[in-house]
């Protein structure tokens, strides 16, 4: 028996099958079970432990149909739509589903029918029963009111009134019940009979493209799970060719026996669905989390889905006839390395709209779409240094040639650099639209190499002025 603190109270939450035998019922107290039977045990309930566990259990019914949702603390509606022929039909799946179940230590029951509300039912009051359409009204009639799904203050309010099965209410004149008990009582009737339709939402999202094989015997080695995959991506090719589409990201699911989902997702540069390579990122991602998945006693289902799309295109080949794609090289190598890496190991630089140098460019993670955001027709500065830093460095500049051009020779890291030629200046001004730079001086940047050779990139900020302190020197970057 496990129990909750309610008000200050501790009651009874749930009873296995021995306690309901005894006559014991959830919500009474904890001291009165006890004076009942005195030798029962008591467990406290851990809810944020039993959810994960319905999660758990989610996950791992994901074998059966991807739409699966979360009933209250200790349902799952599944939605078998057009899966139950892959299992051997409604009775074939109901089986299977109730013995993986009990072999996996858990207690269960079961209901399928053609409604959510039916199917509820049949799981609560009936168990492993199935419902055939147009049987709802003959399950539900004799059923007592629980079995709508209502408040149990609703069930205790139309008890009052001698209505005390589903049937009773079914017979009973609608308007009155409505205009006494509310709507939601009708809107229960009507969904678990069918003549509304009631939705469920399924906990994660569906796959637009999905391939899997069910095992005989399950598999615990990386390339088994390799070879499967290069096998499902196979299978996905066609449907990606129809819709004229790449897979963009990609989920792998593995179906342990006992229970347990482990998922591993890949994501693409480019679209793709070239099943040797969609193998190779998988490659790279599964020699990354060696020693990290648990196979337990095998797999016995895989599963490869295709998370999101994007318009597919082949490049035509020039009149040489070499087909050779070198973005597309650099592209699966990039996707490689992330797969092996993560998403974060590689980034690109992408052009952002800033005047100040440090904020013109920003990097994101390579996967990402290549769009640039700065405004379109502005002449690029080709002249800038290969090595950028990103905050600026003081430097010592005692004497300049004449009040507006470039140092003489500048002291940088406690090394003194003597100027043999220069460039300049180039005045960026500040972006006076952002908080805080309203009154920034401007920048005069100058491009100046040393008599060894060296080129950099230096900047005065401010400017010469009689009465206001002198202007300061800043090493931004140098060149190749």
């Amino acid at each position: 028996m496990l129990s909750h603190r309610d008000s200050n109270t501790q009651r009874v939450a749930a009873l296995d099958t021995l306690a309901r035998a005894l006559k014991l019922k959830p919500g009474m107290g904890v001291g009165e079970a006890r004076a009942m039977h005195p030798n029962i045990e008591v467990v406290e309930a851990e809810p944020e432990a039993d959810r994960r566990l319905l999660e758990g259990l989610a996950d791992w019914c994901d074998r059966y149909t991807p739409l699966v949702a979360l009933d209250g603390l200790d349902g799952l509606f599944l939605d078998i739509t057009g899966c139950a022929h892959l299992f051997g039909g409604e009775r074939g799946m109901m089986d299977d589903l109730l013995s993986r179940f009990f072999h996996q230590g858990f207690e269960i029951r079961a209901g399928l029918a053609s409604t959510p509300g039916a199917a509820w039912a049949a799981a609560r009051f009936g168990g492993d029963l199935i419902v055939a359409p147009g049987e709802e009204e003959e399950l539900l009639a004799p059923l007592p009111l629980t079995a709508l799904r209502v408040d149990p203050g609703i069930c205790s309010s139309l008890e009052s009134v001698g209505l005390r099965t589903v049937g009773a209410v079914m017979v009973a004149p609608r308007a009155p019940l409505a205009r006494r008990f509310g709507s939601t009582l009708l809107l229960r009737l009507d969904q678990a009979l069918g003549q509304l339709e009631e939705a469920i939402s399924p906990r994660l999202p569906v796959a637009p493209l999905s391939a899997e094989r069910h095992l005989a015997e399950p598999i615990m080695l990386a390339d088994d799970i390799e070879f499967l995959v290069k096998m499902l991506a196979g299978s996905l090719k066609a449907g990606l060719e129809r819709r004229c589409e790449g897979a963009r990201s990609l989920m792998l699911f593995l179906f342990r026996v006992d229970g347990e989902v482990r998922r591993i997702v890949i994501s693409t540069s480019r679209p793709m669905r070239e099943p040797a390579l969609i193998q190779k990122l998988f490659h790279e991602r599964l020699t990354a989390l060696n020693g990290a998945i648990d196979v337990g006693y095998g797999f016995d289902l895989v599963r490869l889905s295709v998370l999101s799309v994007a318009p597919f295109s082949t490049p035509q080949a020039d009149f040489t006839g070499d087909g050779a794609d070198d973005e597309a090289d650099i592209a699966l190598f990039a996707d490689r390395v992330c797969a092996r890496l993560g998403n974060g190991a590689l980034s690109m630089p992408v052009a952002v709209e800033s005047h100040w140098p440090e904020r013109a460019v920003s990097h994101l993670p390579f996967g990402e779409p290549r769009r640039s955001i700065r405004p379109e027709g502005r002449k690029e500065h080709l002249d800038r240094p290969i090595n950028l830093f990103a905050r600026p460095e003081p430097i010592e500049v005692p004497v300049t040639e004449i009040p507006e051009g470039p140092p003489l020779n500048f002291r940088w890291r406690r090394a003194l650099y003597r100027i043999a030629r220069s460039e300049g200046p180039e005045r960026i001004a500040p972006e006076w639209w952002r908080p805080g730079e309203e009154d920034a001086p401007p920048r005069d940047y100058f491009r100046v190499e040393d008599v060894d050779g060296r080129r950099f990139w230096l900047y005065r900020q401010g400017l010469y002025e009689a009465g206001k302190p002198s202007p300061r020197w800043f090493m931004h970057g140098i060149f190749a």
